[in-house]
């Protein structure tokens, strides 16, 4: 194996870069990939989804309740988590995924009051619960919405 033999996997890169319907020789000519005759042959075939008159699928299954638009999916960790963090350091985001605690952070992190802490330290997150706002401030340390 050298590096003038390698080669991407079979079916791995397919290009839909060609020009449809120039002749025989480009080897997409006369029907140009389309088949012969039938309603997907012609200009106009119905838009996605469209059952030829059958009640469409999207129609057929039944809807229920509400979807908020403006919904936040706001990850939540407890104050005893942030107790793995060194004394005096300051918390964001950022070193929370760096850290482990969290992975996605969605839309937002929210600390909640549950568990102890024993550390003083500055956290930047996007919410906190009362009780958790409180604990922190208990031991010196500070909060900040961001």
């Amino acid at each position: 194996m050298n590096l003038s033999s390698l080669k991407p996997a079979d079916g791995a890169v397919k290009s839909d870069n060609f020009r449809r319907g120039r002749g025989h020789g480009s080897g997409n000519g006369k029907t140009a990939g389309k088949g012969h005759k039938g309603q997907k042959a012609r200009s106009g075939a119905p838009r996605p989804g469209f059952e030829g008159g059958q009640m469409p699928l999207y129609r057929r299954i039944p809807k229920r309740g509400f979807t908020c638009r403006n919904h936040k999916e706001i990850v939540a960790i407890n104050i005893s988590v942030l107790d793995r963090f060194e004394d005096g350091s300051e918390i964001t985001v950022a070193s929370l995924i760096e850290a482990g605690v969290i992975k996605n952070p969605k839309d937002g992190v929210k600390i909640l009051g549950n568990g102890e802490l024993t550390k003083k330290l500055t956290v930047k997150v996007n919410a906190f619960s009362k009780s958790a706002a409180e604990k922190i401030e208990a031991l010196g340390g500070k909060v900040e919405v961001i």
